[in-house]
Formats: structure tokens, C-alpha cells, sequence
């Protein structure tokens, strides 16, 4: 079965220790929650195991491929910390300038992508203009748009509020019915706990599985 594997991955920055020895087996197809205070390590896990950053030491594999010898892991959809959109163009151009990329959607996919995530597709204000809840449904609209092989979520219900945080949880669903392997962390326990098969304990670098009988800790 394909997976993810990550062998004893380590990340020093300045000094500090930010990822420490870290394993971890995922299998194709499930929804992983990670959880934890801010800077013990989740979004640096994320980072690696989508090609963003270089181990000091360790190996990272996504569905046979090993990280490091490409940029990115084929097939993703990623929201992790601020996405680069640009403040001059609307919802729709922004996502149509990203899918030119690769070329692989219509006018037609990108008006549904900005729909399935509450946006009007015919709205004309830029992006400048949008209020902190409009740009995380573009940024979570943007990660699966091209509906991707993995999708990797660092807060995704962050600055949304009840209609849109169940949005979120739906269109996750949808994209794992389909086959789509999900990472999620977040401090919104409700994430968590409503969606994901398997949870994952950071602190200071290390990782630690919660079990079903143990809780979320």
C-alpha cells in the first residue's frame, strides 16, 4: 500500500531543534490530525513533508516519491500559513492566474471552486478587499481546486466562522471520498475530533500518536 513515511526526520533552525527524530507511517487515503501548541513543530512537519524545507537529517517519502529530489510532492493541495495571492485581482483571477500552471482547469472549474466554498465567483472586489474569512475560503478553494492526490491543512477553519468552518469539514470529506489523503492541524479541537481517523501529539519537536481511549490530551 502506498504511504507516507517519514524516518527519523530532523530540522535544526538557529540553534533549535524544531522537528527531533521524527517517524511517522500514514496510509494512503485516511484523515491525520495533528495537534499541539504553537511552535512545537506541526507546520515545520507540514513543511517537510510537502518539500518546502530541507532535513538537517531523516528521509521523507509521499506515495513512493522521495522528498528532497523534487520540490513538491506530486498531486497537492496545500493551505500553510499564508498564501501569496495577489491583492490587485479578484478571487476568480487569482485562481485562474494559479491554474494556468498547470492548465488543467476551465473558466467553468475555477467558477465552481470559488462556489464550493461559498465565494461568488462573479464578485468583483480584489483581493485587498476581502475580510479574513473571505481569503481563507479562497486559500482553501486554491488547495483543491485541481483536486489533489494530498491535501495538507495548517488551521484550515482559522478567521471563519460556523457556516464557514462546516463548509471546510464537508468539502474535506468530499475530497477524501474520492480518494484524497488529508493532513489537518489546527487548534479548533472540532477539526480534530469530528474528522480525523488517526491524531497526532507535537511538542517541542516530537511526535506522539494519540490513541482512541486516551483523548486529545
Amino acid at each position: 500500500m502506498e504511504q507516507i513515511n517519514v524516518v527519523q526526520a530532523t530540522k535544526v533552525l538557529k540553534r533549535r531543534t524544531v522537528l527531533d527524530h521524527v517517524d511517522l507511517t500514514l496510509d494512503r487515503g485516511g484523515i491525520y490530525g495533528f495537534f499541539g501548541p504553537n511552535g512545537s513543530g506541526k507546520t515545520m512537519l507540514f513543511r517537510a513533508i510537502c518539500g518546502l524545507i530541507y532535513l538537517n537529517s531523516g528521509e521523507i517519502t509521499v506515495f513512493g516519491e522521495k522528498i528532497g529530489e523534487k520540490k513538491f510532492p506530486d498531486g497537492l493541495g496545500l493551505v500553510i500559513e499564508s498564501v501569496g495571492f495577489w491583492n490587485e485581482f479578484t478571487g476568480f483571477e487569482n485562481l485562474k492566474f494559479l491554474a494556468s500552471v498547470r492548465g488543467k482547469l476551465s473558466d467553468t472549474d475555477i467558477r465552481g471552486a470559488l462556489a464550493r466554498v461559498g465565494l461568488d465567483p462573479d464578485d468583483g472586489r480584489i483581493y485587498k478587499k476581502y475580510s479574513l474569512g473571505m481569503k481563507q475560503r479562497l486559500a482553501i478553494a486554491q488547495a483543491v481546486m485541481e483536486r489533489p492526490e494530498l491535501l495538507v491543512l495548517d488551521e484550515p477553519t482559522n478567521a471563519l466562522d460556523e457556516d464557514g468552518a462546516a463548509a471546510v469539514h464537508r468539502i474535506v470529506r468530499e475530497e477524501n471520498k474520492r480518494g484524497c489523503t488529508v493532513l489537518i492541524a489546527s487548534h479548533n479541537k472540532a477539526d480534530i475530533d469530528s474528522l480525523c481517523r488517526r491524531k497526532f501529539k507535537m511538542n517541542e519537536g516530537r511526535l506522539q500518536e494519540v490513541l482512541p481511549d486516551s483523548g486529545p490530551a
